[in-house]
This record gives structure tokens, C-alpha cells and sequence, in this order.
């Protein structure tokens, strides 16, 4: 019973974080069309650096001990890299919205598949080969290179994605010798500093509204890591990655109601076959675990 109860509850907070990130991308989204993208981020993180803080000092050892890593470079490089995939993807939410930057960036677990071969040396089959091919049909149909004009920004949530798909590897590679407190420590505190280094020259005032809207970005982003991390402690990682995918469902929501973006059917196309792409992948782990 226990077991199946730990599911449940982790697949509740799987669903939840997805929204509460959904959430976070539309008022990026709506910030970074008035501000720059990268005062935007700074401000955020400074919040998520405080969080961080707040967090590890709490913790058994305090600071030093969520400080501490054998791994310093490999930790710095996952922190700046993230900074970096979030301007990427919030620029592209302002470029394309977040329908069809969603539907592009959800190819992500399909590139950590074909990159932990080379990356963490895991053997990756001819099945999975398949799906990862099939999600990039997937991608093309999206973006559709060959229609007309293609547009380059399409290409922005694709490198968002191969950033992020990066960034999970690595974190996957740091976890053999840091605790997960430790990797979020890092996360948090040396990206505040990167962001601070980029964002601060680009210092705007903002309205008192959007001041509002700031301090719900800061506290959604906050909240999305901390019920990731929980959702990831009760319940095993494979039985909830499905539901991430429901980020792009929540995204979309947001973009056809609050952004009046609209569903164009190639997008809807690609964005199924990568969806269907991604859970066959995560099936073959399971039945191979």
C-alpha cells in the first residue's frame, strides 16, 4: 500500500509542478514583453539564491555542508548553463509564445536519451533510436523548414531544449558524488551571480502591477523546485516523468486564453508525435528496469 500511495502523491505533485511552472513561464512571459529578459531573470533568481539560502541553513551541517562539493567547475557550468537555457526560452516566449515554444521544447527528454550514450555511457537501444527519431519528425513538423519562409526563432526553444537536456545529464552526472541539497545549492546561489553579472546593466524601473507580478514569478519559482524535489522523494522518477508533459498542455492553456495565441496544426501534430515519442522512451526504461 505504501508504495502505491507514494505514487499518487507524486504523481499529485508531478501534475502540480507542471502547473505552478506553467504559471511561472506565462508571467515570464509577460515580463520579459515589457522589461528586459535578463533583469527579469536576475530579480528572480535573487529570490531563488535567498531561497536556496534559506533552505540549506536549515539543514543538518547548515551552509557549509550544502556548499561542499568535490566538483566545483562541473557545479558552476550547471548553474551558469541553466541561467542561460532560462533567458533562452523566456526570449523565445516573447518571439514565438509559448504554444509553439512549448511544443518544441518538450523534445528535451528525447535528447537526454540520445546523449546519455556519449555523456553518462548508458546503452541506449534501437528502440529508443526510433522514438528519438520519431520526436525529431516530430520537431521538423513544427518548425517546418521547408514550407516557405523558416522562421530562425523557431530555433530558440530548440536550443533551449538541448541546454536543458544538457543540464539534466550533468545534473544526473554530479548526483555520484554530490547530494541533490548540494546541486541545488549551486544552482541557486552561482546563478544568482551569473544573472547579476549579465542582468544588471540592464536595470529598468517597473511598475507598481508588475512589481506584483514580479513577486509571483520569484514565489512560483521557488515553489516549482521545491514540489519537483519533494515530487522526486516520495516516488520514483520513471512513474512520474509522464506527467511532466502536462507543462505543455497547462502552457498552452495559458497561451490560447491570457495570450491569444492560437494552435496551428502542425504544431499540434509534432507536438503529439514528441509526446508519444517521449512516453514510449520512459516505457522501454521501465521495462527494461
Amino acid at each position: 500500500m505504501h508504495s502505491d500511495t507514494n505514487t499518487r502523491l507524486g504523481i499529485g505533485l508531478m501534475v502540480l509542478t507542471t502547473f505552478i511552472f506553467a504559471m511561472q513561464d506565462g508571467i515570464s512571459r509577460h515580463l520579459a514583453g515589457e522589461y528586459n529578459v535578463l533583469m527579469v531573470i536576475m530579480i528572480r533568481y535573487w529570490f531563488f539564491a535567498a531561497f536556496v539560502i534559506t533552505v540549506a541553513t536549515r539543514k543538518a551541517g547548515g551552509l557549509r555542508a550544502a556548499a561542499h562539493t568535490t566538483q566545483p567547475f562541473l557545479q558552476t557550468f550547471r548553474a551558469l548553463l541553466l541561467i542561460t537555457e532560462i533567458c533562452v526560452m523566456v526570449l523565445g516566449f516573447t518571439l514565438l509564445g509559448l504554444i509553439e515554444s512549448h511544443a518544441v521544447f518538450t523534445v528535451y527528454p528525447l535528447l537526454i536519451a540520445a546523449l546519455s550514450g556519449p555523456i553518462l555511457g548508458e546503452r541506449v537501444g534501437w528502440r529508443r533510436w526510433v522514438a528519438i527519431a520519431v520526436g525529431f519528425v516530430g520537431v521538423m513538423i513544427i518548425l517546418q523548414p521547408g514550407f516557405g519562409v523558416f522562421r530562425p526563432e523557431a530555433v530558440v526553444p530548440l536550443l533551449a531544449a538541448l541546454m536543458f537536456a544538457l543540464y539534466g545529464l550533468l545534473t544526473r552526472y554530479a548526483a555520484r558524488r554530490d547530494t541533490t541539497a548540494t546541486s541545488f545549492f549551486w544552482t541557486g546561489t552561482v546563478g544568482a551571480l551569473g544573472m547579476t553579472a549579465a542582468g544588471a546593466w540592464f536595470w529598468e524601473p517597473m511598475t507598481p502591477p508588475d512589481w506584483g507580478w514580479m513577486g509571483l514569478l520569484c514565489v512560483t519559482g521557488a515553489l516549482g523546485h521545491w514540489t519537483l524535489i519533494k515530487c522526486y522523494e516520495v516516488a520514483e522518477a520513471s512513474s512520474v516523468q509522464p506527467f511532466a508533459y502536462l507543462q505543455l498542455v497547462f502552457g498552452s492553456m495559458l497561451g490560447l486564453t491570457v495570450f491569444g495565441e492560437v494552435i496551428r496544426t502542425n504544431v499540434a501534430i509534432g507536438a503529439a508525435l514528441i509526446v508519444g515519442a517521449g512516453l514510449f522512451t520512459l516505457w522501454r526504461e521501465r521495462q527494461r528496469g
